[in-house]
């Protein structure tokens, strides 16, 4: 069974930065393009970012230039490094498969951007 581990989310001021890491269990990763998603409570989870296997990127407009997707197939991690955060970014952040995301999600990691 495929499983979605999220973690490296916490406080952070505005302008600040983060590292979130993704480990995905199971044959899953490194076939499948790789996305990034937020939700806020009462808002529909959005894609924040994507990553194909072979590491061709794309990111939702209000993100780009500040964010960062990467993988490493080896170890069927998937990273999203975060920079210049503003309140806007706060959000739980989650990882699945970027098309087709599968309906088991991971618990997700809580990313807080606040002075």
């Amino acid at each position: 069974q495929v499983q979605f581990v999220e973690s490296g989310g916490g406080l952070v001021q505005p302008g600040g930065s983060l590292r979130l890491s993704c480990e995905a269990s199971g044959s899953i990763f490194n076939k499948y393009a790789m996305g990034w998603y937020r939700q806020v409570p009462g808002k529909q989870r959005e894609l924040v970012a994507g990553i194909l296997p072979g590491g061709y990127t794309n990111y939702l407009d209000s993100v780009k230039g500040r964010f960062r997707v990467s993988r490493d197939n080896a170890k069927s991690t998937m990273y999203l490094q975060m920079n210049s955060l503003k309140p806007e970014d706060a959000a739980v952040y989650y990882c699945n498969r970027q098309y087709e995301p599968l309906e088991v999600w991971g618990q997700g990691t809580l990313v807080t951007v606040s002075s």
